[in-house]
């Protein structure tokens, strides 16, 4: 059950209540920003919240239990609050929202109404739309291991093992060219082989993306020169010149694992695990059982 604080419950049993909602946006990359629809920006928990930014909620609803009810925030674009650019880079997806009940006249009575992660964001004209998803959303992702020939592990992570710091797994390099197709024609990779960072996450270190990063599909070496292609479309802003740092990608295979990376003992993959046509199989007189791996 919330417990309204006593000097905020105090004030709205009065006659008369001097409220607002204020908005905390904390993005991934740990920018903070506040909001508020008073007229008159406010102060408290180490964070401004700025007035007359176009911030507007929907009506929410909360219900008990797990469900996964959630609402909207609207707002404006404005060089000091939210920019179209960042907006459209990534750089709120996935942001946390703190939702305060706050009386103007004394910031230090309020009450966090709830928290919620931004989700989808729609453009409007100059303006904007986001879905605010209540945090058990998240219990909707499937959890738990993955049965299957390949490795199930993040490459890097606590299971695998591998230190992509090291300097045979990582690289830093400048775009040449920026290309159809979410490709990047890029130096800095000459001395990699074709497809060593296939799979790899490419971070931007200067330029308007700054910070944000792009998961690699292929890395070819047409003619010498070293193109990379992402999955997904480009942060906006990205140019020649820009600088990146990437590390290297794994496709999950054991052949993989063991050539590339020499981490075989680490390996999270069951490669001799039968396959359906075996499961689906029966013994026969013809068949040996000696003990030896079973492969599809």
């Amino acid at each position: 059950m919330r417990t309204i604080p006593a000097n905020l419950a105090a004030h709205l049993a009065g006659d008369v209540t001097t409220l607002c909602h204020a908005w905390r946006v904390t993005r991934r990359d740990g920018a903070v920003q506040g909001f508020t629809d008073h007229d008159r920006d406010l102060s408290f928990g180490g964070t401004a919240y700025a007035a007359a930014s176009g911030f507007a909620a929907s009506e929410t609803e909360d219900g008990n239990g797990l469900s996964a009810e959630g609402g909207e925030i609207i707002g404006g674009f404005s060089d000091a609050a939210i920019r179209t650019e960042d907006l459209s880079a990534g750089r709120y997806d996935g942001a946390r929202v703190d939702i305060y009940l706050v009386n103007w006249q004394a910031p230090a009575e309020r009450l966090l109404l709830r928290t919620a992660e931004l989700g989808e964001v729609r453009r409007e004209g100059g303006a904007f739309r986001a879905e605010l998803r209540r945090l058990t959303h998240r219990l909707d992702a499937v959890r738990g291991r993955v049965y299957g020939h390949r490795c199930d592990a993040v490459l890097g992570d606590r299971r695998c093992g591998v230190a992509l710091s090291a300097p045979a797994y990582q690289a830093t390099g400048t775009v040449n060219a920026v290309m159809a197709g979410a490709r990047l024609r890029v130096s800095g990779l000459s001395g990699f082989a074709e497809r060593f960072f296939r799979y790899g996450v490419l971070t931007f270190t200067s330029g308007a993306a700054e910070g944000l990063s792009a998961d690699i599909e292929d890395h070819r070496r047409p003619g010498g020169a070293s193109e990379l292609t992402a999955w997904l479309p480009l942060p906006a802003g990205v140019k020649t010149g820009d600088a990146f740092s990437i590390t290297a990608g794994c496709d999950k295979r054991l052949s993989t694992c063991k050539e590339k990376f020499g981490n075989i003992l680490n390996f999270q993959g069951f490669p001799h695990m039968p396959g359906s046509d075996f499961a689906y199989g029966y013994a026969d007189g013809d068949t040996v059982h000696d003990g030896r791996p079973l492969h599809a």
